[in-house]
C-alpha cells in the first residue's frame, strides 16, 4: 500500500508537469494554476499562504514558474517535494525546446505555428489580468490607504513618467518597512498603557 506523503509526491509530480506543460506566458500565469489546484481544490494552503510564495518567488532570483512551483512543493511535503515540483516545473519547457530548436528553421517560417503564438499570447494576457485583479482585491482587503494608493501611484509612475521597475519597487519595499515599523512601534506603546 502507497503511504500518504508518496501519494502526495506522485500528485505533485503529475500536477507540476501538467502546470508547466500548459501554461504559456512565465511565472504570473502559474500563480493562478496553483490557487485553483493546489488552494482551490486540495486546500493545501491558504491565499494567503500563496501570495507570500509568489511574492518570494518573484524576489527570487531565476525563473518565478520554477520558484513557486518549488516552494510550493516544499510547503506541501518538505524537501522532497520542493525537489520533485521543481524537476517537473523544468522538465516540459525543457523537451519543448529541444524539439523546437531541432525543427527551428521549419517552426519560424510557418504560418499557422506563428497565429498559434498569436493566439497563446491574448490568453496570457488574460491570465496575467486575472493575476493582477486578484492581488488587487487582496490589497484593498487590507483597509490601509498607504497600500491602496500604492497600485495606482506605481502603475502611474511606471506607465506615464516611465520610471524604472527596480525603483519603484525599490520605493514600495522602503515604504512598507516604514510602515510595519511605524504599525510595531504603535502597538507597543498602546501595548505600555
Amino acid at each position: 500500500m502507497i503511504c500518504q506523503k508518496t501519494k502526495l509526491c506522485i500528485w505533485l509530480l503529475g500536477i507540476n508537469l501538467f502546470i508547466s506543460t500548459f501554461t504559456f506566458g512565465g511565472g504570473y500565469v502559474v500563480v493562478p494554476m496553483i490557487r485553483k489546484y493546489f488552494v482551490s481544490r486540495k486546500k493545501l494552503f491558504s491565499e494567503d499562504e500563496l501570495v507570500d510564495m509568489a511574492a518570494i518567488a518573484q524576489s527570487s532570483p531565476g525563473a518565478i514558474a520554477i520558484n513557486l512551483s518549488t516552494l510550493a512543493g516544499f510547503r506541501v511535503a518538505g524537501m522532497t517535494g520542493a525537489v520533485i515540483s521543481c524537476i517537473a516545473a523544468v522538465i516540459p519547457s525543457l523537451v519543448i525546446l529541444v524539439f523546437i530548436s531541432m525543427f527551428y528553421v521549419a517552426f519560424a517560417a510557418n504560418p499557422l505555428i506563428s497565429a498559434v503564438l498569436k493566439g497563446m499570447q491574448a490568453g496570457v494576457a488574460a491570465l496575467i489580468v486575472d493575476f493582477v485583479v486578484d492581488m488587487c482585491s487582496m490589497v484593498i482587503k487590507e483597509r490601509s490607504l498607504l497600500l491602496t494608493l500604492m497600485i495606482p501611484t506605481a502603475f502611474l509612475a511606471n506607465f506615464i513618467l516611465e520610471i524604472n521597475v527596480a525603483i519603484i519597487l525599490a520605493v514600495c519595499c522602503f515604504l512598507c518597512i516604514v510602515r510595519v515599523w511605524v504599525n510595531e512601534r504603535r502597538q507597543k506603546k498602546w501595548g505600555n498603557y
